[in-house]
């Protein structure tokens, strides 16, 4: 800019030709009289470089979209662009809407994408959960307790389907006794039936992680119901991440801050439940809310336990009180506290020895 000026200057001098200032400057002739064109129109300001930015663009996205996608972000802080619009071809089917890179730009450009830590990705690590049907694998969970505005810890359990992502709860406790989890089963089970599995990880009451095959009296009494418990390796949350990005949707949602009292935290949970199930959408399950994707299980619960029949070459014992079974007329054997009040089946393998198998 400085030589554009210093270029004007000295043409308007009237001591130079415009020959001699295009040789002067190492410009051509053409692009001389161009400044000086410029400058007669416009002023100095003339001078100033041209944007190259297109004054049309042919394929923009209308100003009404882009407000539409904003207001979406803004209603769905959380939600990805994707998911964004998959809403707004449902509420818009006819018109031509932009793409996802597209979307994210304009979710950058109007700063309401935050910046994220870059993180080392974890390969993961064997056995891998990934089931193929719903029901399949139920996956259960606390989430971290945190604090209520009246002082007091609140513990969330949350129980979910592992293929749909169909979030069957989020409730809130006090303390996260087998007795209260049972419980919130039990209503589980009698609407929406009974999984094959349900994959949990090693803390209470899930599982006792010094026990026999780490069973915990809730972990037996889902063997009950011909329910096997399965566990995440000691140390490996990710080997239920699915259920632990929930987990983090949760605690964006919902604890940001806590309400002040238990109830009132349990309302915004059912909240969050209902749009994590009925609204959003999910990319693993083809963009689809899991409501859409999820069915109920044709194992139904029955109020009553079938008591297991052990074929006849099998041994069977009952298992005491303080968790130990009879081996003999003076020998007594521990098995599992979990167990006790139930009775066992032993498999002999070879002569004199007989391994235990739990239900």
């Amino acid at each position: 800019m400085d030589q554009k000026e210093e270029f004007i200057l000295l043409w308007e001098s009237n001591r130079y030709t415009v020959t001699v200032l295009a040789e002067m400057f190492d410009i051509s002739q053409k692009t001389a009289y161009k400044y000086i064109k410029k400058y007669k129109e416009k002023g100095i300001t003339g001078l100033l470089e041209d944007s190259r930015r297109p004054r049309i663009v042919a394929n923009k996205t209308a100003d009404w979209i882009e407000e539409e996608i904003k207001q979406l972000r803004e209603q769905f802080p959380r939600w990805g662009c994707s998911k964004l619009l998959v809403l707004l071809q449902g509420k818009y089917p006819s018109e031509r809407l932009p793409g996802e890179a597209t979307v994210n730009e304009i979710l950058k450009r109007n700063h309401l994408i935050p910046e994220r830590k870059r993180r080392r990705r974890v390969k993961p690590i064997h056995p891998i959960f990934d089931p193929h049907r719903a029901n399949e694998v139920w996956s259960a969970d606390f989430k971290g307790k945190f604090k209520l505005g009246n002082g007091r810890y609140c513990y969330t359990l949350t129980v979910a389907d592992s293929y749909s992502r169909y979030l069957f709860a989020a409730k809130g406790m006090y303390a996260g006794r087998t007795g209260e989890v049972k419980k919130v089963f039990i209503d589980l089970f009698r609407r929406y039936g009974l999984p094959e599995q349900i994959h949990t990880d090693n803390g209470a009451p899930f599982a006792t992680i010094n026990g026999l095959g780490r069973l915990s009296k809730l972990a037996a009494w889902f063997m009950e119901y011909d329910i096997k418990p399965v566990y995440s390796d000691p140390g490996h949350p990710e080997q239920n991440g699915r259920h632990e990005r929930m987990h983090r949707e949760l605690k964006a949602e919902v604890t940001r801050p806590a309400s002040y009292s238990l109830q009132k935290q349990q309302i915004r949970m059912n909240r969050f439940v209902e749009e994590y199930n009925e609204i959003r959408p999910h990319d693993a399950i083809g963009k689809r809310p899991p409501a859409r994707v999820h069915k109920l299980s044709e194992r139904k619960y029955t109020e009553k336990v079938v008591e297991y029949v052990y074929p006849k070459e099998y041994i069977t014992r009952y298992v005491t009180k303080n968790g130990a079974i009879r081996a003999g007329r003076d020998r007594w054997i521990f098995v599992s506290t979990a167990l006790m009040g139930k009775t066992i089946g032993l498999e002999v393998n070879r002569p004199g020895f007989a391994g235990v198998l739990v239900m």
